[in-house]
């Protein structure tokens, strides 16, 4: 495992091109282009403003630079580095900016929702789409780029509409049974869209492409409901994740729940592994001690590293009281993610937040937990392997698959966090985002496997 230098980057904008050839950084109002092999500058781009949001386009040709807060958008491109094209969205205010699938069209959300402008690159037309729902995930691409869904807002009453995203001519358009619609999301196959209600009322739609309802599904009537859901890759399973902390897994035949995770304080099954990071101080040699320390010395001196040891069970893990008077409150299943080879499930609940769950999808049952030292930012699975990365604001980044995991330090002169990552497309590496700066992770796999062996061989002792 090795890792590059450190770059500058702002507000954590770090993206490799889809075909992975190429890796996009912001830096205040620059954006750089970089070789995502060898890391050297292939394009520097100069803004109006200050990059808010960068996004390739889906053949890897184009990025969009969105300037939220001067309602524009800057489009470049890596064949023609003197063309580039400017989007101001004027009075109407810019609130979200993002590309079509077709890498031609650009999606424009004005301020207080009250429109999508769709701009194309190619014949310079606009079009506008009324009544965009203010939601977390109000708009949805089917996988082969055909269509897209959008919820709307109309007459205090929710609806989905269905485009045909050649021509964005509307295809269905129909009123949903939804109190306050949450969000929308395609299956992976582009057969069934999955709709949800706010938290205050547990429902999750699921519609096929001519805008029939399939099922409706309702764990429970008290308040509190959906909180996260996600599709497997095979579009044969749908997690949903709700506020009672339990995850209920529904199949794509009769769309009724299979399983139910749980996810309680103590483990108590003998059969689950739980893989615990505990600190170890690093032995100073007395005899090189000098004084007064060096800056490199001061920081060896008092940094720690970590390592996985495996828990008895019965486990209680870390819990943490979550207030009842606040809203939003930290409990239940807030992150899920399936694997891409449709094999395992990452979870972690929000008043157990130091632990990741892994659910085997094949058995239905628990396969391992992770309890690390600090809460459980952001983890990400390898685009092609089961194996995942997390990630909990420190100094170090982590990795599990089903041989093993791994605590690894970033070699870093400064104080260098890891607040965020993103695996390049091929998952072999990875990119580390601090604050203001980031870094690259290479995985070897002679590296990977001699690291996860010793890990196990320590377990074994």
């Amino acid at each position: 495992m090795n890792f590059s230098e450190m770059f500058k980057h702002s507000s954590q904008l770090c993206r490799f091109s889809p075909d992975g050839k190429c890796l996009a950084s912001g830096v205040q109002y620059r954006l750089m282009v970089r070789d995502a092999n060898t890391l050297q500058i292939l394009q520097l781009f100069t803004c109006l403003d200050q990059i808010q949001h960068i996004e390739w386009s889906s053949d890897s040709l184009f990025i969009l630079c969105a300037m939220y807060k001067r309602g524009i958008v800057q489009v470049w491109s890596l064949e023609q580095p003197d063309w580039h094209c400017k989007i101001d969205e004027g009075s109407a205010g810019l609130v979200a900016s993002s590309w079509s699938p077709d890498g031609r069209h650009i999606l424009n959300t004005t301020e207080f929702h009250l429109r999508i402008t769709v701009w194309s690159l190619c014949t310079k037309s606009v079009s506008y789409i009324k009544y965009p729902k203010v939601c977390q995930q109000g708009i949805s691409f089917t996988k082969d780029g055909r269509y897209m869904a959008l919820a709307e807002r109309r007459d205090c009453k929710d609806y989905i509409s269905f485009f045909v995203c050649s021509d964005w001519q509307l295809l269905r358009h129909f009123d949903t049974e939804t109190q306050d619609l949450a969000g929308i999301e395609w299956a992976p196959n582009g057969c069934v869209l999955a709709v949800w209600d706010s938290c205050l009322e547990y429902k999750v739609l699921l519609y096929s492409l001519d805008g029939r309802l399939l099922s409706t599904f309702c764990a429970y009537e008290w308040s509190l409901g959906v909180k996260s859901i996600t599709w497997s890759p095979s579009s044969q399973f749908l997690a949903v994740g709700s506020y009672d902390e339990k995850v209920r897994i529904l199949n794509h035949v009769t769309w009724k729940k299979i399983a139910e995770f749980e996810h309680p304080a103590n483990v108590v099954n003998s059969k689950i592994i739980v893989y615990k990071e505990v600190e170890k101080s690093p032995a100073v040699e007395t005899e090189k001690l000098v004084f007064p320390p060096t800056k490199k010395m001061a920081s060896s001196l008092f940094s720690t590293k970590t390592k996985y040891e495996i828990a008895p069970v019965p486990a209680s893990l870390h819990h943490v009281k979550p207030a009842a008077d606040r809203a939003n409150p930290r409990v239940g299943v807030g992150m899920l993610a399936f694997s891409a080879d449709n094999c395992f499930l990452a979870t972690r609940n929000d008043n157990l937040p130091n632990a990741l769950w892994i659910w085997d999808v094949q058995k239905m049952k628990l396969f391992a937990v992770l309890e690390q030292l600090c809460a459980v930012q952001l983890f990400q699975w390898d685009p092609r392997r089961p194996r995942v990365a997390i990630c909990t604001g420190n100094s170090r980044m982590y990795l599990w698959s089903p041989a093993g995991c791994v605590s690894v330090q970033v070699p870093s002169e400064g104080d260098f966090h890891v607040a965020s990552l993103c695996w390049h497309p091929s998952g072999d590496s990875l990119a580390l985002m601090g604050k203001d700066s980031f870094c690259m992770c290479y995985l070897e796999k002679e590296d990977e496997e001699k690291s996860v062996h010793t890990q196990i061989n320590h377990f074994a002792l």
